[in-house]
């Protein structure tokens, strides 16, 4: 992929306001151009339109677009506060692939030490995973799930040639599920660690602006 102007913009995208709180209260400073956080609002039809209005605006033209937010973990031994960052993400509408995942995985473990981070498939959902819907896309070697990054990107590259990426927080987990007790405790721990992750997606956004060799 040829590098992008001097000045493109990263377009960070969330789906819940308490994603885009941790993002605003997050570490401003070291972003290699233009930042927006945009709040898609829950669920793929939501994110995929918001995306898509957003990238018609001319001053997001080749702007790079991360989906983040809270996603619910699929394998065995996750936690709340694990990183994921995609490799591709996937849903029935099709499998996007991630740029920079080394980069990121780099990052992330630099912004938030002590924290595991998974890489591999990230599956989008219309809805909230339970059960057996979480073995089964576990099968699928999925290693996490939500409903918005494969609608974001998915509506990303439609609109046009873009880096693209995904990084998620895992709020959820086979064996700390949201209706369990310990729900508060993890859902804060993954909002400290998304406030934590700014600098990791500005390192990312400044590399795809150096000229490649």
């Amino acid at each position: 992929m040829s590098p992008q102007p001097a000045s493109a913009p990263l377009l960070i995208a969330c789906a819940l306001g308490i994603e885009q709180l941790a993002l605003r209260t997050g570490e401003r400073g070291g972003a290699g151009g233009p930042v927006t956080v945009l709040r898609t609002g829950m669920g793929p039809r939501a994110a995929e339109r918001s995306v898509t209005r957003m990238l018609a605006d001319p001053v997001l033209a080749g702007a790079a677009v991360l989906a983040t937010g809270f996603c619910a973990g699929l394998a065995p031994g996750m936690h709340p506060g694990d990183l994921v960052v995609a490799e591709e993400t996937r849903d029935p509408a099709g499998t996007i692939p991630c740029v920079g995942t080394d980069l990121l995985v780099k990052e992330l473990v630099r912004a938030v030490p002590g924290r595991t981070v998974h890489t591999g498939p990230l599956a989008g959902s219309d809805h909230v995973i339970r059960g057996r819907e979480r073995s089964d896309l576990l099968s699928t070697g999925a290693i996490a799930v939500d409903m918005e990054s494969a609608a974001t990107l998915l509506g990303a590259v439609r609109t046009g040639e873009r880096p693209v990426a995904a990084v998620r927080v895992v709020v959820d987990a086979p064996e700390h599920e949201l209706v369990r007790i310990g729900t508060l405790r993890g859902g804060i721990s993954a909002f400290r660690v998304l406030r934590s992750v700014l600098p990791a997606f500005f390192e990312w956004h400044r590399s795809l602006l150096l000229p490649r060799r």
